[in-house]
This record gives structure tokens, C-alpha cells and sequence, in this order.
């Protein structure tokens, strides 16, 4: 398995976390978790890296989870300096087909053409997350960075 190359798509900003690994640009690995992004992301990230040649790392850099986006960069950030694997970032809304995700309370993150606000939601909404069968079809932000987006208190 070493001789192709791999990626990892990791979606962090909601339960469950998500990582995605492909081969040659295809889907050939789900792994999901209900836990805690600070409690399995490091080990699943660990096993990948072990199990297959990594060579690029994309995860949703926002709107979502603070704290999972913070945790995710910092992690992605250090194994890039570390091991030389290039960390890349894409939105939330690329893996949910564009509807709402949740920000805090009744508050939910949408994109309305290119920017992204919060708006109030009475009824809870179900945003689901998936991987796509191909990572090509993820558009790359050109920020690997987070990308907070706070909503008005």
C-alpha cells in the first residue's frame, strides 16, 4: 500500500467526526466516532499514518465546533512541520450539501452566496455530513487556517 498515495479528509466540526481515507483520489476508508474529537482524532490520525503513505491531509477548517477546529489545526499544523504532510482546508458546507450547521443554542452557520452569517432556527435542524466518494470533488480553501465565525451573543 505504500507505493499509491493517500489522503485524509477529517470532518470535525460535528458529531460524529468523520475521516475519510482515499487512495488515488477515491473513497476507500470510512472512520467514524461519537466520541470526543480531543479523544480520538490524534489515535485515528496515528493508525492511518501507520496503515497507509499519507501525503496530504484536508479537514473542515469551519464554521462548526471551535474547539474541534481548534484541536484539528493544531494537530494537522504539527504533523505538517513534523512529517511533511501537507494540510489543506475546505468548508463545512461542502460536505452537507449547503444547509445549515450548528453554532451555539438556536443559532445556526449558512452561506448565503459567498458569505456565511448566522440566522435563529425555532426547530432544530439535522445537518448531515459526508464524505464524497472522490476528494477532487472537495473545493480547496486557499487557507488552511480556521476559519472562526462567530455569531452575535
Amino acid at each position: 500500500m505504500r507505493d499509491h498515495r493517500f489522503e485524509l479528509l477529517i470532518v470535525c466540526i460535528a458529531s460524529p467526526l468523520l475521516v475519510g481515507v482515499y487512495k488515488d483520489g477515491v473513497l476507500v476508508e470510512t472512520i467514524s466516532s461519537e466520541k470526543q474529537t480531543s479523544q480520538v482524532l490524534l489515535p485515528i490520525i496515528d493508525r492511518c499514518m501507520q496503515t497507509y503513505n499519507i501525503s496530504h491531509i484536508v479537514y473542515t477548517r469551519g464554521p462548526g465546533s471551535y474547539m474541534a477546529i481548534k484541536l484539528t489545526y493544531v494537530m494537522l499544523k504539527t504533523i505538517e512541520i513534523i512529517k511533511g504532510i501537507k494540510c489543506s482546508g475546505c468548508s463545512g458546507f461542502e460536505l452537507n450539501h449547503q444547509e445549515p450547521i450548528k453554532a451555539v443554542g438556536n443559532l445556526y452557520f449558512i452561506k448565503e452566496k459567498e458569505t456565511i452569517i448566522t440566522k435563529k432556527f425555532e426547530q432544530p435542524i439535522l445537518s448531515h455530513f459526508a464524505l464524497p466518494q472522490y476528494i477532487q470533488d472537495i473545493v480547496l480553501d486557499e487557507e488552511a487556517v480556521p476559519d472562526y465565525i462567530l455569531p452575535a451573543v
